[in-house]
């Protein structure tokens, strides 16, 4: 019988067949939500930090979707050690504030956290746009979300460009937050829903910390 552990180090491959969500995960459909919440990821899922060098110096490509405007972009932004500035200026944009319509200089180490991880994914044969839920903040649109009660921090690293809400379709949000967990560059949260689109992971290049919302 499988170990969870070979369960969770299976999923990458089954997902690239569509059958992750539907079939691992399954299972527990029937039972209590906050158990399901409550399961992590064993700390040696990921192997990461044991990527080689030419893992990080090959050009950066992001294909990233915005739901909420419909937009999508497939950029090359980074090569050679350098940012591509026109590509960068265009992340920039889709990473707006959509409903303030404002943009952020975006942290570039945020730009590499969401770049590694569609890459590190890529590796087993899903290559699925990152869909952007939320990027840049106004303190106003901040101030309305926690008003309207949805999980935002008043001193939200949203508000300076240095996060985001992501997911990739039909990849568990256990397992895509223990993927950017194991990068070590900043906090993750991990916010599952009982959905159809399932939840979704917070990442920021803050201090390393995790937690559930």
């Amino acid at each position: 019988m499988n170990t969870r552990r070979q369960l969770l180090k299976s999923s990458l491959l089954l997902t690239a067949a569509g059958l992750f969500r539907q079939n691992v995960f399954a299972a527990g459909a029937g039972t209590d939500n906050s158990k399901a919440a409550q399961l992590e990821p064993p700390p040696d899922l990921f192997d990461s930090q044991a990527l080689d060098i030419d893992f990080w110096v090959k050009p950066r490509t992001l294909d990233l979707v915005r739901p909420q405007s419909g937009e999508r972009s497939k950029l090359l932004y980074w090569k050679d050690g350098d940012l591509i500035d026109s590509a960068y200026q265009e992340l920039c944009h889709l990473l707006r504030d959509v409903n303030g319509k404002k943009t952020m200089a975006m942290d570039p180490k945020l730009l590499e956290t969401l770049w590694a991880t569609q890459a590190y994914v890529a590796r087993f044969g899903m290559n699925r746009p990152l869909e952007i839920l939320s990027g840049y903040r106004t303190p106003e649109s901040n101030r309305r979300l926690i008003e309207q009660g949805v999980p935002a921090a008043r001193k939200s690293l949203h508000m300076d460009g240095r996060a985001a809400d992501i997911r990739i379709a039909q990849l568990h949000e256990e397992v895509l937050g223990g993927l950017i967990s194991s990068f070590r560059q900043g906090g993750v949260g991990f916010y599952y829903r009982a959905t159809a689109n399932g939840g979704w992971i917070h990442t920021d290049t803050g201090l390393q910390r995790s937690w559930k919302g």
